[in-house]
């Protein structure tokens, strides 16, 4: 099933998930489709993803995309820039202790809207 076929046949309770994937769907590059169809399923389905394991894959040009939640399990030694649906309290406060940002995907969209030296973790 197609991107927009799956967005139509889903009632989605939450308006932003709505707008980002209309949004990624329509505007953005083939990465920015990839991450609206992850978004796309089910809220169980979703990725979440410890902050342990974005230290372990981090690197100092890339911004780390999380097509679901960032959780706050292990520990933040370098400075990371992430960008994901949601953020559990404690992530936030390990990665900016660290040094390194939390944004939003809108926000990592506005700036970066082809999607270049970005890297999905799943």
């Amino acid at each position: 099933m197609g991107l927009k076929q799956r967005i139509k046949k889903r009632n989605f309770e939450d308006v932003r998930i709505v707008r980002l994937l209309s949004k990624f769907s329509k505007k953005g590059s083939d990465f920015w489709k990839s991450v609206a169809e992850r978004l796309s399923t089910p809220r169980s389905n979703r990725v979440m993803v410890n902050v342990g394991k974005l230290d372990r894959l981090a690197s100092d040009d890339f911004v780390l995309v999380v097509p679901g939640k960032v959780l706050g399990t292990g520990i933040v030694l370098n400075k990371i820039t992430v960008s994901a649906y949601s953020f559990s309290q404690t992530a936030v406060e390990k990665i900016e202790k660290a040094g390194g940002k939390v944004l939003t995907l809108e926000e990592l969209f506005e700036k970066n809207s082809k999607g270049q030296k970005v890297k999905m973790v799943i």
